[in-house]
């Protein structure tokens, strides 16, 4: 079967050789006789497999050594309570930076566990652009950003000191791009859109900061239970820490998270350039926060979108269909996505137009 180029928003597109690593180990892991899916997390083979992914990680994001890296489960959306459950205490407040959908889910869990200070919106323009002109009161606990809305198509690229400690949620642009661990004091990302298979969550936390968090919290959500034990208080999801290790062994034979930022900007470029330039479609983000990692862009009407998704599937491209709540067009150009998928998608774009403009002549004759 012909691969499908595969724009979905997660989970993410995987390398090919990474699929074929993975998929032996599930059969035969290392000539062990046995599959990765049932060899012991506790054994040496597999405690280091943790060790090497912890190391790839401070490689690829130059981590300081004064920070922990841990692999815990849930999905990002668990860190939306972890984290206020954990650093923010009754009668204290917490700095939010509201930029659409996934910052809102954050913003109720928060509610929770103390007050939410929304310093900032872009509600008022449907989350087209990130606010870059607020004030944060020193006396919040910390202020949480979200790096890339997924939905919306928008990219935080400049984090400014804040004063108070930064917590972002990077689930769908780590590893993307180059960025200064210094600046933030704890990050999260669930796996599943640069890292590997959904069912692991990295967090790289300032272990100065998480001596701060509150003492009587559940051990399953403390961070520090996690540090303290290598990320292995329970069993953790091994298959999901394997992959990742080899896509982000993938990743350093690339360059780096700077070879591949370079590739992610050239593949970006192309797709905005045709949306711009094609009169079938048109950008939904405020040029300047445009998102590198997904790319939301509309039709000039129902039965143009109706067509082109129809258009697009025959050319295999799949996963360009918006969020339910949006509708339009979603292209997610994650790390593992082929140029070449980009410039399939944007000669189909200039092929429809030619096709739907012919047909329009035809009828209006």
């Amino acid at each position: 079967m012909h691969k499908k180029h595969n724009f979905g928003a997660g989970p993410c597109i995987l390398p090919s050789s990474v699929m074929e690593q993975a998929a032996q180990a599930v059969i035969n892991w290392g000539g062990m006789g046995l599959s990765i899916l049932e060899v012991s997390h506790r054994s040496p083979e597999f405690e280091d497999v943790v060790l090497k992914t912890q190391l790839l990680v401070r490689e690829l994001l130059s981590v300081p050594d004064h920070y922990s890296v841990l692999f815990l489960q849930g999905g990002a959306s668990t860190q939306f309570a972890m984290v206020p459950m954990n650093f923010l205490r009754a009668g204290e407040k917490a700095a939010y930076l509201d930029t659409g959908y996934f910052a809102q889910k954050a913003i109720k869990e928060a509610r929770l566990f103390g007050e939410v200070e929304i310093v900032a919106s872009s509600k008022d323009k449907d989350y087209a652009y990130i606010p870059d002109l607020f004030n944060i009161d020193n006396e919040s606990v910390y202020i949480h950003y979200t790096s890339n809305n997924t939905i919306e198509g928008t990219e935080i690229f400049d984090f400014s000191a804040t004063g108070v400690p930064l917590i972002c949620d990077m689930s769908s642009d780590i590893f993307s791009r180059k960025i200064n661990v210094n600046d933030f004091d704890l990050i999260y990302a669930g796996a599943q859109k640069n890292m590997g298979p959904a069912g692991m969550t990295l967090v790289i936390a300032k272990n100065e900061f998480l001596n701060q968090a509150k003492k009587e919290i559940p051990s399953m959500l403390d961070y520090r239970v996690f540090r303290d034990n290598m990320s292995m208080y329970n069993t953790p999801p091994v298959f999901s820490i394997y992959v990742a290790m080899l896509n982000l062994l993938w990743l350093k034979d690339q360059g780096g998270v700077s070879g591949i930022e370079e590739r992610n900007i050239e593949k970006a470029r192309l797709l905005y350039a045709e949306i711009d330039r094609n009169p079938l479609f048109y950008g939904t983000a405020d040029v300047a926060h445009r998102s590198r990692m997904n790319v939301t862009f509309l039709a000039v009407n129902k039965d143009v979108e109706a067509e082109f998704l129809k258009f697009a599937a025959d050319e295999g491209i799949v996963g360009i269909k918006g969020y339910r709540t949006v509708g339009g067009f979603r292209a997610s150009l994650y790390n593992a996505l082929p140029l070449s998928s980009v410039e399939v998608l944007v000669n189909a774009m200039a092929s429809f137009e030619k096709i739907y403009s012919e047909k329009t002549v035809l009828e209006l004759e």
